[in-house]
This record gives structure tokens, sequence and C-alpha cells, in this order.
């Protein structure tokens, strides 16, 4: 059974500036802002949610596909995800297009400023479930084109197959209504504690509100580490020391690609959002979202090391 990992495929460019946002703004000024950030490195990298999810996936041992629109400057791109073993039958390049791209400038309290250019990705509205693998196990819906978010929306709750509803950088796009369709039925909905405090601004439902609407509702809180909270209570994890704090660009993503895994592998809440913090740090100890490597070995070992059990 696989799971289908949808949203932006992408190349980013990640910026890391070592100082702090906050040191540069004149809280009076705000009117008029003008900042420049003499940032210290620049790395272009494979990048994009839907690949993020996959690529964790993969290394997990958990069949992924992509379902997703990438440009014509994408087929190496597609190509490096197929020697993953991740299916890509999904993932339609369109040659008049550019495969989207993301600029992000991170501080030394990992803040993040981003620029993004959606190109291809604007255009994912074209792609249905018709278009991936049969029968997928679960689809993570993931910030996309709008319409393309929806639309995997709708066709999920009509196929009966659970979904993730991850908004994220598209929430500022989104209405009440909409952030009420795409978690009327989900199976999980989530976002770090900013993302889950806008939802609620706009929605008026705070989390106990959400899970009239999602099974489970999940906060990130970075070094604080997750909350999962379902029906039955919330459970509390607490996050996997990283070695270096390097870049948490493209955390997240592994997280709930982690959180995916484990859920379907029937370990339960708290065992899966462990294995999800960890799958999240090794993220966090490397420069770009998909540079990390692990084996299922590698990470059972450090799982035991942060947590004191084995995860599988």
């Amino acid at each position: 059974m696989t799971v289908v990992a949808s949203g932006s495929v992408a190349f980013d460019f990640i910026f890391t500036f070592k100082g702090r946002f906050s040191d540069q703004i004149v809280a009076d000024k705000t009117h008029i802002i003008n900042l420049s950030f003499l940032v210290d490195s620049m790395a272009k990298r494979h990048g994009g949610v839907a690949a993020n999810y996959a690529y964790t996936l993969a290394l997990l041992g958990h069949p992924a596909a992509v379902l997703a629109t990438a440009g014509s400057d994408g087929a190496d791109y597609r190509e490096w995800l197929e020697g993953l073993d991740i299916d890509c039958r999904g993932l339609r390049l369109l040659d008049d297009e550019y495969t989207a791209t993301g600029y992000t400038t991170t501080d030394i309290d990992d803040n993040n400023i981003w620029g993004y250019y959606g190109g291809a990705m604007l255009r994912a509205g074209i792609l249905g479930l018709a278009d991936t693998v049969p029968g997928p196990e679960a689809v993570i819906v993931g910030p996309n084109a709008p319409d393309a978010m929806f639309r995997l929306v709708r066709e999920c709750r009509e196929a009966a197959v659970p979904w993730v509803f991850d908004p994220a950088h598209q929430l500022p796009h989104m209405t009440a209504a909409d952030l009420e369709e795409g978690s009327r039925g989900a199976w999980i909905v989530i976002g770090n504690d900013y993302e889950l405090e806008l939802i609620r601004q706009r929605t008026g439902r705070d989390q106990r509100d959400l899970l009239e609407l999602a099974e489970m509702v999940v906060t990130t809180l970075g070094r604080e580490g997750s909350r999962i909270a379902t029906r039955d209570g919330d459970t509390v994890i607490p996050a996997a020391a990283a070695v270096e704090e390097v870049d948490p660009v493209g955390a997240g993503d592994a997280y709930r690609a982690g959180l995916v895994h484990g859920l379907l592998t029937g370990l339960g809440v708290e065992r899966a959002g462990r294995i999800a913090s960890l799958a999240a740090t090794y993220v966090v100890e490397k420069t770009g979202t998909i540079e990390h490597r692990y084996t299922r070995d590698q990470f059972a070992e450090r799982y035991r090391q942060a947590y004191g059990e084995s995860p599988w």
C-alpha cells in the first residue's frame, strides 16, 4: 500500500543569515520596510513538500508516490526520485513551464523569510487520484495550487481515502470556508503553532472544535516537540535532540511523513510521533530538505538512544 505525497516539487535556494531578523527591524518604521541581509551561505537543493514527504517515507521503507507538476527543467529531478524507488507516474512535466522555486533566508533563531515562484506548481489542478497509483493507503495534501489541494480533498472524501490536510504556506490564500473544507473528514490536520493559530483566528475553531471535523490535530513546536490531539486526548511528543542544528527548513515535512508511516504501520500515536520527531531532527542537521541519509537500522539505533526503546 502506497502513500501519495502531493504538493510542490521544487528547487530551493537556501540562504543562511548568521544574525537575527528582529535586530534589523525598527519597530516604528514597519510601514517602510527596506531590509537587506548579507548571508553567509547559499545552496541550490532539491525540494518541494511532495518530494520531501516522499523522500522520508522512502528512507523509512514505506512505499511512496509523488503527485505533482514540475517544469521542463525537472526531468533530472524525476529520475533522481525514481532512483529512490519513489513512484513518479503522477509527476507531470510541463514543457512550457519552469519548476517551482523557493528562496528562503534563515536566521540563527530558525526564523524564515520565504519568497516563492509557483511556476508549474500553479497548474497542479490538472491532476487527480486517477493520475497516480491505484488504491492509495493515504494521501498527504500538502501546500500546492489551491484548486489542486481541494480537488484531492474532494476525491479522497469520495473514495474514502484517508488524507492529511497540511495547508502550511498556502494559509494566507485560504478562507475560513476553505480551511473547514480541507479539514472536514480529514484523518489529520497538521501545522506548527503559528499556523494552527492562524486557522483558529480565521475559522473561529480551536483544537477542540477542529476535532469535530478531523480525527487528529497535530501541532509541531520546534525544539519543544509536538502535540498530537485526538478525540481521546492529547499526547505530548518530546523532540529528538539534534547533534547540531544547521537548517530547520523541511523538518516539518519529514515530521509529517514519519507520523504517517508510524500510524499506518500500527505503531500507535506516541511511537509514531517519536518516529516523526526523529525524522525531523535528521533534516535539521543538514542544509537542505532532502540531503540527509540513513538506513532503517541506523534510524532504529538512534531512536533507541533518544527514547530508550525500539521504534518497530
